[in-house]
């Protein structure tokens, strides 16, 4: 087989004899593709050839392993039966068996290195896409973003993010006026969503150190491209999280990657397994960006590849980008599985020798029909082909396998332990503890001057020289005769005070006096 070329099979005329090999050309292989076919129709396989193929070529691969059945790819192949048949078949000698250059990857960091990013990098339409919010809460998060970029205070993991929404929340008023309403029941609904994420895992994803994407671009120095497996079993109960991740790392290698124009090959291949949960329910903000991003990844020699059940699934601004075409059987049961076939059927160059609807829903395991770029990027007719078997190994790998891999790959120890520096969480920590220290000493300052002011008063001195005073448990207290009134003197004074003319104060006068000589 050329060296410019993968191979991928062998089509077949209508009565099944053999007809020709079927490649993929390098040159066209970063114009973008796409895999589809119903459960158990040999998709897994077809991967697995292409990114063998791809290594053997010296192109990088990043793929995501959602079954565990991809990462026997490591290992080499076993001989059996009906995969010498295959081979035979198809004309392929000699048939040899291979083991790839590996690098496993887990968002989690049990079954692969630790993936991580920030949460800068990831931004705010990534995030709110994550976290499914309201255009309101999606407008509080991008206000939260635009203050910490004012402010100097870097958002790297969760509990960053979380610190910094108090803060806005706490400032409310004040960001109002500069960039709307920041209401407290959004903040409140955007954190409640960020402890669902944290619960299901992703705290593991945000953080340090962060991913370079030169990490999955290496090569061997025998000239092979390292393969880079998603450990995507554990994360697929979280279909958000990966659609989201896959959609970040492919927004990176965009940004990231100088222009190239057409390489002879590309640099790197990209393939989204699962694509429907790229597409679910997303806004059409984040479906333009995907197609912006397929559009022009291109120059950047990257190729996208697709993978997933039903054409259906990818929007049709998506799909006319992808111009290699691997199509498995489709069953066609009900209207929308009618629909699907026909949409399959209708976008290959037709060949005339057979029908493509009728072929799609009688295609057997392993078969598919085949149309990739040809000479100038036009596309082939579309082929009846029996897929290749592989040279590594099917099925998975044991625990003990990978555990050997992991300990010998090149960023073996790079990733493993995560890194916490000074971030948003603790500089909002720091300032409100600061703010706290400041109101307390004040507060103290406060209450000596007080008590200073209260000490400057004296209290009047009731002592007199003509007194007696008596000391009782540390109590002075000052013996005194009785003044007290009688009763009548209390109602003559009475009377006084309520007489108004001078000749009723004066009779009054002398009856209180006649009275106290009396005594």
């Amino acid at each position: 087989m050329a060296e410019d070329s993968i191979f991928l099979g062998a089509s077949r005329h209508p009565d099944d004899s053999y007809q020709k090999a079927e490649s993929l050309l390098l040159k066209y292989a970063n114009r973008h593709g796409l895999v589809t076919g119903a459960t158990g129709t040999g998709k897994t396989v077809t991967l697995q050839i292409l990114t063998e193929g791809f290594s053997n070529a010296g192109v990088p691969v990043f793929c995501a392993d959602v079954k565990g059945d991809l990462s026997g790819i490591a290992m080499m192949g076993e001989e059996k039966d009906f995969l010498t048949k295959r081979a035979d078949t198809i004309k392929l000698d000699p048939y040899e068996f291979q083991e790839f250059p590996v690098i496993f990857w887990d968002l989690f960091g049990q079954k692969g290195h630790p993936i991580r990013t920030t949460i800068s990098e990831m931004g705010p339409l990534l995030l709110s896409r994550l976290m499914n919010l309201t255009d309101a809460q999606e407008g509080v998060l991008n206000i939260a973003f635009r203050i910490a970029d004012e402010e100097g205070l870097l958002l790297l993991d969760m509990k960053d993010l979380q610190a910094l929404l108090v803060h806005v929340a706490d400032r409310a008023d004040e960001i109002g006026t500069r960039y709307g309403n920041v209401s407290k029941q959004s903040v409140g609904a955007i954190q409640r969503t960020l402890l669902v994420l944290e619960q299901q895992g992703a705290n593991f994803f945000f953080g340090e150190p962060a991913l370079k994407i030169s990490d999955i671009m290496r090569t061997t120095p025998d000239g092979r491209g390292a393969i880079n497996v998603l450990a995507a079993d554990k994360l697929m109960m979280n279909p958000r999280l990966y659609a989201t991740f896959l959609l970040w790392l492919l927004s990176e290698l965009f940004e990231e990657l100088p222009e190239v124009g057409d390489p002879d090959r590309p640099r790197l291949v990209f393939f989204f397994d699962e694509a429907h949960l790229l597409f679910d329910e997303a806004p059409k903000i984040l479906v333009d960006r995907v197609e912006q991003v397929v559009r022009l990844i291109r120059s950047k020699g990257v190729g996208v590849y697709f993978v997933t059940q039903n054409p259906l699934d990818v929007p049709e601004t998506v799909l006319s980008q992808l111009g290699n075409r691997i199509q498995h059987a489709l069953r066609a049961y009900t209207p929308r599985e009618q629909k699907a076939v026909k949409t399959a059927a209708d976008t290959f160059r037709p060949n005339p020798e057979f029908d493509c609807f009728e072929a799609i829903t009688k295609l057997g395991v392993g078969e598919a029909l085949v149309s990739t770029l040809e000479s100038k990027g036009v596309p082939a007719m579309v082929q009846r082909t029996l897929i290749r078997p592989p040279a590594s190994r099917l099925g998975p790998i044991t625990d003990a396998e990978r555990d050997t891999i992991l300990k010998a790959s090149p960023v073996y120890g790079q990733y493993d332990e995560s890194v916490d520096r000074e971030s948003a969480f603790e500089i909002l920590q720091k300032k409100a503890e600061d703010k706290a220290k400041a109101e307390a000493e004040a507060l103290k300052a406060e209450e000596a001057g007080e008590a200073e002011e209260r000490s400057r008063w004296s209290l009047p001195d009731f002592g007199s020289s003509g007194s007696k005073t008596t000391t009782t448990r540390k109590t002075t207290t000052r013996q005194r005769t009785s003044n007290r009134q009688s009763v009548s003197e209390a109602a003559l004074k009475s009377v006084v005070r309520s007489v108004g003319t001078s000749l009723g104060r004066a009779l009054v006068r002398g009856i209180l006096g006649s009275l106290k000589k009396g005594r």
